[in-house]
């Protein structure tokens, strides 16, 4: 692997590779944890320092993973200069953030899983920077909103961090599904997902008739994650996370995917009106709102919220513009407004770490006790207003200049009302700049506060003097600064079309600087105006009280989730099984007879061979046994299923009459689980009720209506199969798999070649959902309470007294417990040898899940865990991560993944042993499938430790209670 691949794949990897560890290490680890993250965010940002000589010549470094290529889904990283920029950011300012957190997070707080979230969040933001496939760039996107959820809800017993999460997520995932539906399209117009041929089409996808719908739904995304404009209501709310969280998601990642998302596909989405419309209109009122409602905000975290939107929405409506300039002054900005809002959430921080409060209206006088923090947040505070000598007054000052020489296509309304727009918004931002520094740091002293203020430890402010010192820096030397690497940024996206832009602090008396001066008087002066208005401590927004967007999304969620709900529900719903079971039947025969309809279902012309009486015996018993089953499902819960296991039994013996002893093995073991499963189940059902009279003859009617409808499905069905059994078989795959099995696969046992190997990837697939069904039944279960009636102890188990007799199972107990080991040993043979002979993992696993089942039967729960720890979770967690390690493996040898290596080790006289890497692979299955299964079997087992627990409540008299 050349080096450059080796840094874009560890640049990715290493994140997600330090939450694993950050999140197993002890709570108490405080240090450990903040070291192990600071050092995997500096080595993320050296991977980014070493590629970035290649990527400021002009290359392109791309590193290619095939996956699905006749897809065109492949695993692509690449970097640009763009690219470079994005991701030294997100790893930069993620180690400052690191450094600040180690100081900031109280002691009793859970350290590991606060990291580990923070680290895979930086993954996820590195792996969508880096993404050279757009399908690949919206899982990434959607990871990130994940993460962010559980950034944002880090605090869990907060109401409004749930609320604040739960909002977040919301929008932005939503805003990922159109995201994910646009990439489709935009997919569909190119040709390809692949970034590179997607930025080199910018023609064609102007051109096609679906480049709006692409345009739209590719928009919705961005617009959403970057909080604008009507979407901008979420991060306001996602302020109750810890303040690390706010100054890395809202000032340098999470927020600015959108931003990057637009600027990634400005060559191949802008240029239109649609574009400019949608884009600058959006900006535009995002700009002017965020900043109006700023100066309000009360909250001082509130404030750096919206006046983060309303940054946000100044670099949209850069975007928007379709102009070279304004992309150059676009993505300065970003840059610009990372170092110094990240800056003011820590001082916002540090202010409430050490006063125990962020209101503004208490706080007072902190430049006396708190003058290092002070100095710091004054110099931020004026870089967001645009103070010249600061980097905020550059960009704000090349904003000026695009909004007085933003003439693309015809001239409009909107192109008239830019430079006032502009002049107001900075207005309002000097205001709450000023609101921000003067309201906390000057003025008289005050004792109303939680705790006395003081400066925080020395290392808690290293990351804002650092991110200070780079506004500073970037505001007086900015061509020498950050004049290069803007440079590489602005090429990679703008190419040959990248124009003449200048970085000077002074450009003349001119019209852009009298509106800077402008602004800055004006702020003042309206700060001055305000005061008596802002020291009433009034809540809310002058002129916006009744337009709430937590409300509005409040109302919205509660129509959606209940009121639609309810109504489709009370339409089309029904609680009860037996009703849900028939709308399928019924739509299921329907669906069928309409496709077959124009076609007719008629016999096909292969003849119909001998039938064997001793198959047909088999047979005849299977369908006695079904119809009894359904029979007794209504009378007798015990005999249906006693009857439904010889209907499981007669299929077992079906696979062995036509040579399938695989799923012949297969199907015994699944049958011999579930029922004991159910049986053990059955014991906490309530008793059924009988019903009498004229309810009597409703069921019977209702019984033979199912009868009726069950019989013509059952028959189409049987119709349906005739018709196709009496065709010539097509020419299908069975032919590939039997040829390459051993060749290719290392294995006789097609079967189990097919599950590990060729269809690896499928079987990966389904042991994660046999994983969540066994956490969610046992989510469920931990939840149900039996019947009253049910607790009782069983007339099996109890003697002559009337209590509980211990030795009822006392012969079958033995037998069960000697069967222990042999039926250990009989799993692992199963294992071991299903490469080449009936058997494999999952089929061990089920086998040793059978000798834990007959444990839990012979002693109960308690005596079984006194004695065997099983921890199903953990068995259920290795055997997810052997398989997904086989899989990783063989990409890091540059095979695809889960491509397998085979070879036989001569074990003398116990025969040779294949040594395939998919047995690595069959060991994980076995070992989630035996998890999964005996997780269920302590979910029903703990049932009679509850129901011993509640029965000597039940017992006491009335008198008693």
């Amino acid at each position: 692997m050349p080096s450059h691949d080796l840094f874009l794949a560890t640049a990715v990897a290493l994140p997600f590779l330090g939450a694993l560890i950050a999140a197993l290490l002890p709570s108490n680890a405080r240090n450990l944890e903040a070291w192990l993250a600071g050092g995997v965010a500096l080595a993320v940002l050296l991977m980014v320092w070493l590629c970035y000589p290649a990527v400021a010549a002009g290359q392109v470094l791309r590193t290619e993973i095939p996956w699905v290529p006749t897809l065109g889904l492949d695993l692509v990283l690449r970097m640009d200069g763009f690219a470079s920029v994005f991701a030294a950011m997100v790893a930069g300012i993620g180690f400052l953030v690191v450094l600040y957190a180690r100081y900031y997070m109280a002691p009793e707080d859970p350290v590991p899983r606060f990291f580990a979230f923070l680290l895979a969040f930086m993954g996820a933001m590195m792996g969508l920077v880096l993404s050279g496939n757009l399908i690949q760039l919206v899982f990434f996107w959607e990871l990130t909103s994940l993460f962010s959820f559980l950034l944002i809800g880090y605090w869990q017993h907060s109401a409004a961090a749930r609320d604040g999460a739960r909002m977040a997520l919301t929008v932005t995932a939503t805003g990922g599904l159109a995201l994910f539906a646009g990439v489709l399209v935009l997919g569909h117009i190119v040709g390809s997902y692949d970034l590179d041929r997607v930025l080199a089409s910018g023609d064609r996808v102007r051109e096609h008739p679906l480049y709006l719908l692409a345009l739209g739904l590719i928009l919705a995304g961005a617009l959403t994650k970057s909080a604008q404009f009507p979407f901008h209501f979420w991060l306001p709310q996602a302020m109750a996370a810890p303040t690390p969280v706010s100054a890395y998601l809202h000032s340098a990642t999470l927020v600015k995917a959108g931003i990057f998302l637009m600027a990634r596909l400005w060559p191949v989405l802008a240029g239109t009106d649609a574009w400019f419309w949608t884009v600058g209109t959006a900006g535009l009122a995002t700009l002017l709102l965020g900043a109006y409602v700023a100066i309000f905000q009360h909250d001082m975290k509130g404030l750096l919220a919206y006046s983060t939107i309303s940054h946000l929405g100044l670099i949209t409506l850069l975007l928007g513009l379709n102009s070279e300039l304004a992309m150059v002054a676009a993505i300065f900005h970003t840059l610009n407004h990372a170092t110094f809002k990240a800056s003011l959430f820590m001082a916002a921080g540090i202010i409430d770490h050490e006063t125990g409060t962020r209101d503004i209206r208490r706080l007072s006088g902190l430049n006396r006790s708190m003058p290092f923090t002070a100095r710091l947040a004054l110099v931020a505070a004026a870089a967001m207003a645009g103070v010249p000598l600061l980097n905020g007054f550059i960009s704000k000052e090349m904003f000026f200049t695009e909004a007085l020489t933003a003439t693309t296509g015809t001239f409009t309304l909107l192109h008239a009302a830019l430079p006032i727009a502009a002049t107001i918004a900075s207005i309002f931002a000097v205001t709450y700049s000023l609101r921000f520094v003067h309201g906390a740091f000057f003025g008289p002293d005050t004792d109303a506060l939680p705790k006395t203020p003081h400066e925080p430890p020395q290392w808690m402010r290293v990351p804002v003097e650092v991110l200070v010192f780079g506004c500073m820096v970037v505001g007086i030397l900015p061509a020498a600064t950050i004049g290069p690497f803007l440079d590489v940024a602005v090429r990679s996206v703008l190419g040959g079309a990248t124009p003449e832009y200048s970085l000077a602090v002074w450009h003349g008396f001119n019209l852009p600087l009298i509106m800077s001066l402008g602004a800055l008087a004006g702020g003042v002066l309206l700060y001055l105006l305000l005061q008596r208005h802002l020291n009433a401590g009034v809540e809310g927004t002058p002129l916006l009280e009744r337009w709430d967007g937590r409300r509005i999304f409040d109302d919205v969620m509660v129509f959606l989730s209940w009121r639609f709900a309810r109504t489709l529900e009370r339409l089309l719903g029904t609680r009860r099984l037996q009703m849900q079971l028939r709308l399928l039947v019924i739509l299921g025969f329907v669906a069928a007879a309409w496709a077959l309809s124009p076609h007719g279902l008629r016999p096909g012309p292969v003849a119909m061979t001998g039938i064997d009486p001793a198959i047909a015996i088999i047979w005849a018993v299977g369908a006695a046994c079904a119809i009894g089953a359904a029979y007794q499902a209504k009378y007798h819960r015990l005999a249906a299923l006693i009857l439904l296991g010889g209907v499981g039994l007669v299929t077992c013996m079906t696979f062995i009459w036509f040579s399938a002893p695989d799923l012949a093995l297969t199907q015994l073991l699944v049958e011999v689980v579930t029922t004991v499963l159910l049986l053990l189940g059955l014991r906490w059902l309530p008793r059924r009720i009988e019903s009498r009279g004229a309810g009597d003859l409703r069921a019977r009617l209702r019984r033979w209506r199912d009868i009726i409808i069950a019989a013509v499905a059952g028959a189409g069905l049987s119709a349906l199969s005739y018709a196709t059994m009496t065709r010539a078989s097509p020419d299908g795959i069975s032919r590939f798999f039997l040829e390459r099995a051993y060749s290719e696969g290392g294995g006789t046992n097609v079967v189990n070649v097919i599950l590990v190997d060729f269809r690896g990837f499928d079987t990966l697939g389904e042991i994660v959902v046999v994983g969540v069904v066994a956490l969610t039944v046992f989510a469920l279960l931990r939840r149900f309470r039996p019947a009253r009636e049910s607790i009782e102890v069983p007339e099996q188990q109890r003697d002559e007294e009337g209590s509980r007799d211990g030795d009822w199972l006392m012969i079958p107990a033995v037998i069960m417990r000697l069967l222990f080991p042999a039926i250990g040993v009989i799993a692992i043979y199963l294992l071991l040898r299903g490469h080449d002979l009936p058997g494999g993992g999952f089929v061990a696993g089920l086998t040793f899940s059978v000798a834990i089942i007959l444990q839990y039967m012979a002693g109960g729960a308690r005596w079984v865990e006194d004695r065997l720890r099983v921890h199903p979770l953990r068995w259920m967690a290795a055997g997810l991560l052997l398989a997904a390690g086989t899989g990783i493996g063989a990409a890091v040898f540059g095979r695809p993944f889960l491509t397998s290596f085979f070879a036989y080790a001569d074990l003398g006289w116990l025969g040779k042993l294949p040594m395939a890497s998919a047995m690595v692979f069959d060991i994980g299955v076995f070992a989630l499938v035996f998890g999964a299964t005996v997780l269920i079997l302590i979910a029903i087992a703990h049932q009679s430790v509850r129901s011993q627990r509640a029965a000597p409540r039940l017992e006491q008299p009335a008198g008693d209670a």
